[in-house]
């Protein structure tokens, strides 16, 4: 009982105050010896309702011992000014993109802003000849990107098996190798 009141008193009588953020929640750091190795504590007293989500990234980053040093009250003010700035930006942004999407509009171009669009396929499907009735496109192997007709593709695939030295095909397929397991 008496290490328990201790430790009740040890917490209010030798906290150290280290800052105030802008919603008014005091931080506080104590060290203490836990199992003979000194450690710093930290926390946070909310003012009003516990709402955690009213803690800046900078002061969580300090309650989790990721900053050696609390935020100052001057970096609060840089960096909320420069969030402020990337506030603005894309305020800025979203308004020229409406723009943009209003001059295309009235071109005629619809263009769908709640839903990401697929490509277009139009432009991709035009550069293959279509062969008309009765006369059949000939195509050199340099527009075909070097593909072969499929008895060539699968000739080429049997000859590649064949020289393999695993075993290969299922059921009646099966081709035993020349593979033998690791000894």
């Amino acid at each position: 009982m008496r290490r328990l009141l201790g430790k009740i008193s040890g917490l209010f009588g030798n906290r150290t105050k280290v800052g105030v953020d802008k919603a008014g929640n005091k931080y506080f750091t104590r060290n203490e010896e836990l199992d003979g190795v000194m450690k710093e504590k930290r926390w946070v007293i909310f003012k009003g309702e516990d709402d955690p989500t009213s803690i800046p990234v900078e002061w969580i980053c300090w309650l989790n011992g990721q900053r050696k040093k609390a935020p100052t009250p001057e970096e609060m003010m840089e960096l909320e000014a420069r969030r402020e700035r990337v506030r603005q930006n894309v305020a800025l942004l979203k308004k020229e993109e409406q723009e943009r999407i209003a001059k295309e509009g009235s071109k005629g171009k619809r263009v769908s802003t709640d839903k990401a669009s697929g490509p277009d396929l139009k432009s991709f499907i035009q550069q293959f000849p279509v062969p008309s009735e009765g006369n059949d496109v000939e195509e050199s192997p340099s527009t075909t990107g070097g593909l072969r007709n499929p008895q060539e593709r699968l000739a080429e695939k049997t000859k590649d098996e064949s020289e393999s030295s695993e075993a290969s095909g299922s059921g009646a397929s099966f081709r035993p190798g020349t593979w033998q397991p690791p000894t």
